[in-house]
């Protein structure tokens, strides 16, 4: 009796959460004005005017914890930015580029004596890969970057219009 419960309980946090994270689908002219993301969560957040519009589970840098401070760390950055630019040709699908590093993060990595790093993205997963779809997050495995199945990045490919700020919060 016991473990029909926990089953059943685990089946229904499972089914809880994916209600949470993964509402249905945004509606083509729905834009976003700020992306939040918090890393602890693994949560990627479409809002507008305040309103969540939909969230997204994601996976970060190889090395979470703590905000990126040079170059090959491994970690995702810490802060406020802009989502600034696009490559629909990177080798990952369709890649929107996160103003990293700011003025900040510059000063921080030349007083320890160090680069700040770099082409820091929001994107899909690596060419020839989308096959791997939610699978992806049972692990962080970028270089520092945010990453979300290519499904999820055809919406946000839409939703999100360049120069949207992105917080990105521990």
């Amino acid at each position: 009796m016991t473990n029909r419960f926990s089953v059943l309980g685990i089946l229904g946090v499972i089914g809880y959460s994916a209600i949470l994270t993964f509402p249905q689908t945004l509606p083509k002219e729905a834009k976003a004005d700020r992306v939040v993301v918090v890393k602890k969560d693994r949560t990627l957040t479409l809002f507008r005017h305040g309103a969540i519009l939909k969230r997204y589970k994601v996976a970060l840098g190889r090395s979470p914890i703590g905000p990126k401070s040079r170059q090959g760390d491994h970690k995702t950055p810490e802060g406020i930015y802009a989502l600034d630019r696009r490559n629909a040709h990177s080798r990952f699908y369709r890649a929107i580029h996160i103003s990293y590093p700011n003025a900040q993060d510059r000063l921080r990595a030349k007083k320890s004596g160090v680069s700040p790093g770099g082409d820091i993205f929001l994107h899909g997963l690596p060419d020839g890969f989308g096959w791997l779809g939610d699978t992806h997050r049972l692990k962080d495995w970028t270089d520092g970057c945010i990453a979300v199945t290519n499904n999820e990045m055809d919406e946000i490919w839409v939703a999100v219009p360049d120069g949207t700020v992105i917080e990105i919060r521990p």
